[in-house]
């Protein structure tokens, strides 16, 4: 399974009740054989430009693994989803992601020499 980062931007009208709504997002990729990594409801933001008459959207962004077939499948789900004003899916740079990891693991040692200098 490969790696993706999902980004949905949902209707401002429902941030008082967002379980239902972020259930359902869970649902979707579950149901088509994802895997949840990792989950963050950014909260509420003002866009760039309108978008179906809406100044303000609620950011939901997950890191899912996702079977070749299932990315297809979400994506024609969330077109026809009025909760979502607009999604963007795609997928995970894995380079970048072993580079940040080797950066990380760096960042300990240099401190250590700072320290004994």
């Amino acid at each position: 399974m490969k790696e993706y980062e999902l980004t949905v931007l949902i209707h401002p009208d429902l941030e008082m009740n967002l379980q239902p709504t972020a259930d359902k997002l869970k649902a979707l990729v579950v149901d088509n054989g994802g895997k949840i990594i990792r989950e963050a409801n950014e909260g509420k933001k003002k866009l760039a430009y309108a978008i179906n008459a809406q100044e303000f959207a609620i950011y939901f962004f997950f890191e899912v693994e996702l079977p070749a077939a299932a990315p297809a499948k979400i994506s024609s789900v969330l077109n026809i989803t009025d909760e979502a004003l607009r999604y963007l899916l795609v997928s995970k740079d894995e380079r970048k992601a072993k580079a940040e990891l080797k950066q990380k693991a760096r960042k300990p040692q240099e401190e250590e020499k700072e320290e004994e200098e």
